[in-house]
């Protein structure tokens, strides 16, 4: 990533964390979901944070509504009902988007700071703000066109059976393998090709002969 966007990052985090109302772990309200949001409806519903892990698989949430970060792992596998990421821009650790099939965008989302699962989520049409993913980044048949202002993937990338995918657009480096089969940029980009666009460490697939 250019350090200047970077550097702009973390003073924006600076000072949005100074304004959050910053929870320790949702185990503070005995791992439930649902007493943390009835806790926050008395305080208004303002900006917050969680520090360590949040488990949300297989729940019925449709929204993260004001939560802006989470420092740990956020799990929200298998949530059918999911339609936004509501205010969420950070995630710490590793997030699990796998099987969400109503979720449409990742919004205000920037940062990931392990890996980002989004396989089978089927109508997840945009990356939304996403600039940064630390591990792996598995979009294996979503509904994305482009990955529009995502730079850096520290790990591999599969974007494998991603039909629309037209664009890698602003992508700048990939750790680990990147596989681009069965998209229609296979098709119109060779090996070289795509080398000289994106820094990719690994091997690049755009066949099954690869």
């Amino acid at each position: 990533m250019k350090i200047e966007n970077i550097i702009r990052r973390v003073l924006r985090e600076e000072q949005e964390e100074e304004k959050l109302l910053k929870i320790p772990g949702i185990r503070y309200f005995n791992n439930d979901w649902n007493i943390l949001q009835k806790f926050l409806e008395s305080q208004g519903y303002p900006r917050y944070s969680i520090g360590g892990d949040l488990d949300l698989r297989d729940s019925d949430v449709k929204s993260l509504g004001n939560l802006v970060r989470v420092d740990g792992d956020l799990d929200l596998a298998s949530c059918q009902n999911l339609e936004s990421l509501g205010n969420l821009e950070y995630v710490g650790d590793g997030l699990d988007l796998f099987d969400c099939k109503n979720l449409k965008s990742l919004g205000n989302l920037e940062y990931v700071g392990g890996g980002l699962d989004l396989f089978d989520c089927k109508n997840l049409k945009s990356l939304g703000d996403l600039e940064y993913v630390g591990g792996n980044l598995d979009s294996w048949r979503t509904d994305i066109k482009t990955l529009g202002n995502l730079e850096y993937v520290g790990g591999w990338l599969d974007l494998f059976n991603c039909k629309n995918l037209q664009s890698l657009g602003n992508l700048e480096y990939v750790g680990g393998k990147l596989d681009l089969r069965d998209t229609p940029l296979s098709e119109k980009y060779t090996e070289d090709d795509i080398r000289k666009m994106v820094n990719v460490v690994g091997v690049i697939v755009i066949s099954y002969e690869d």
